[in-house]
């Protein structure tokens, strides 16, 4: 039997937003399938028409990711290790990152912050701007609605 190791990179990235809207709505829409779909891409010319989550420990997520012109595509999802509602999210993405969500409220203000590990593919710099795109969007549509 081959052992496998996943190696991975210990530099985190850290994205942030303040959301407009009280925490019960901010929770809704980040983990809602109904809402993930209308948020989650981080240009006009991608979108996700599929989204599944199963919001507890060990639960499953994945959130389907395409070019709207169908060039290109992917699933993005993993296991949820810790979630604690209206306050904090912890998953392994399939490749072994590990990533972060944490939701502060004041009044009906929540500011939304992820960690999440760096991978080896791409910049730091695009990895950090595709994650932000996409909190700028969840940010915008759900202050919109």
């Amino acid at each position: 039997m081959k052992l496998q190791i996943m190696e991975t990179n210990a530099k985190t990235i850290t994205v942030e937003t303040d959301v407009k809207a009280p925490i019960d709505k901010v929770w809704d829409y980040f983990t809602n399938p109904t809402h993930i779909i209308r948020w989650n891409n981080a240009s006009d010319d991608w979108h996700s028409p599929k989204a599944e989550n199963d919001l507890r420990v060990g639960g499953n997520f994945n959130y389907r990711m395409e070019a709207k012109d169908g060039s290109f595509g992917f699933d993005f999802g993993g296991v949820y290790d810790a979630v604690t509602e209206n306050k904090y999210i912890e998953y392994t993405i399939g490749d072994g990152r590990k990533v972060k969500v944490s939701f502060d409220t004041t009044g009906d203000n929540t500011h939304v912050t992820e960690n999440f590990e760096a991978e080896n593919t791409h910049s730091f710099e695009m990895q950090k701007g595709g994650w932000q795109n996409i909190l700028d969007n969840f940010k915008k549509y759900t202050e919109a609605n």
